[in-house]
């Protein structure tokens, strides 16, 4: 069997933050320090000539500091903080120019821009906690910065800016819970198959690289399983493909039903279906895919007036010892599997405990 890499896209998802992903949020955050930096350049400049010495010296400061972010950025492990210290700086800075004595009316719009930003880059609940303190701070600032509110004029400004501050954080926030939501379901269609319900090939692949991962952290061993379901075809061919559904949607049913709440399952393609079965002895994994066996190979489905009984075959290798790589361990439980068919099917057939996966002996379990 192939077993080509597969992009996990249920911890890709669960590692992005927001609608971007780490790589795309790396790109944007080296952009960000690149213009920032060169428009405090330009600011400082500015605020030299206008007398403000100390702003214009911790501006250049911060473009200095913005300028090395652009390179350490490229490959820093510590991504989110830096996002973070770019952020609260950011949006600290936006509050003091709000504060000079001269701050320009125009210089509150800021203010607006910050769950834009937040929520971009750190996602809905991360966004939210973050801009919604410095918003509040910055309504509060034009507040004072407006003085009497008592005339028509003033209070409309006021009113403008709340209202539009609202909306912003309100429409950004929805759109964010919207695009998860989204996000979730195509991911969920990604990596389920259709027919069953069951994790498709590209997410079992995926489970079981996080598995094999997991237990050479922890010490502990899995047994991983390939099914096939006997004689498929002919139920295909003698009773339609609807029939076949039939079948396949049963199995699933069978398999999810009688496993532990640790164990994973998925269906490989066509009649095909791995099992994962977690902290597990091999004796145990057989005994429990030999029970399995019996239980499928004594259902009568009714079809219609046609009754469909099946057998399946099952080949089972043994984490570490038959393999530590997911290719190695699928090779060894296929052996097992067309081993067990060759021998008669309605077998369960394991790799022997003392063999490496070119020394196969192969323990069948017959029908009862």
């Amino acid at each position: 069997m192939n077993t080509p890499h597969h992009p996990d896209l249920g911890a890709t998802l669960e590692q992005s933050r927001s609608g971007l992903r780490d790589s795309h949020r790396r790109s944007l955050m080296r952009l960000l320090f690149f213009v920032t930096g060169s428009a405090l350049v330009v600011f400082a400049c500015l605020q030299i000539l206008n007398g403000y010495l100390w702003v214009g010296a911790g501006e250049l400061t911060a473009s200095a500091v913005l300028y090395f972010g652009v390179w350490r950025l490229k490959t820093t492990p510590y991504l989110q903080q830096w996002i973070y210290a770019y952020l609260v700086t950011l949006f600290a800075f936006f509050l003091v120019i709000m504060l000079l004595p001269e701050a320009s009316v125009a210089a509150f719009v800021w203010v607006l821009m910050m769950p834009a930003l937040a929520y971009l880059l750190l996602g809905k609940h991360e966004g939210m906690i973050l801009s919604v303190p410095f918003m509040l701070a910055g309504g509060v600032i034009y507040y004072i910065h407006l003085g009497q509110v008592g005339n028509p004029g003033a209070l409309i400004d006021l009113l403008n800016m709340v209202l539009c501050g609202v909306l912003m954080l309100t429409f950004i926030h929805l759109y964010e819970v919207r695009r998860e939501e989204a996000e979730q379901r195509l991911v969920d269609m990604a990596q389920t198959d259709a027919l069953t319900g069951l994790a498709n090939r590209s997410n079992f692949h995926g489970n079981l690289n996080r598995t094999i991962a997991e237990c050479e952290r922890s010490g502990a061993g899995f047994a991983l399983v390939v099914m096939d379901i006997d004689h498929f075809k002919v139920v295909n061919d003698t009773l339609g493909h609807d029939a076949g559904d039939h079948v396949l949607r049963n199995i699933g049913r069978c398999l999810t039903a009688r496993l532990r709440g640790t164990d994973f399952v998925g269906r490989l393609g066509g009649e095909e279906f791995g099992l994962i079965l977690r902290d597990v002895k091999p004796a145990d994994a057989f005994e429990l895919m030999d029970e399995l066996r019996q239980r499928i190979a004594e259902q009568e489905l009714a079809y219609g007036e046609a009754r469909i009984r099946v057998t399946a075959s099952f080949g089972i290798a043994q984490w570490p010892e038959h393999g530590q790589q997911a290719e190695t361990l699928f090779r060894v439980a296929d052996r097992c599997l067309y081993s067990g068919k060759r021998a008669g099917r309605n077998r369960v057939a394991r790799a022997g405990a003392n063999q490496n996966p070119r020394q196969l002996e192969i323990l069948a379990g017959e029908a009862g």
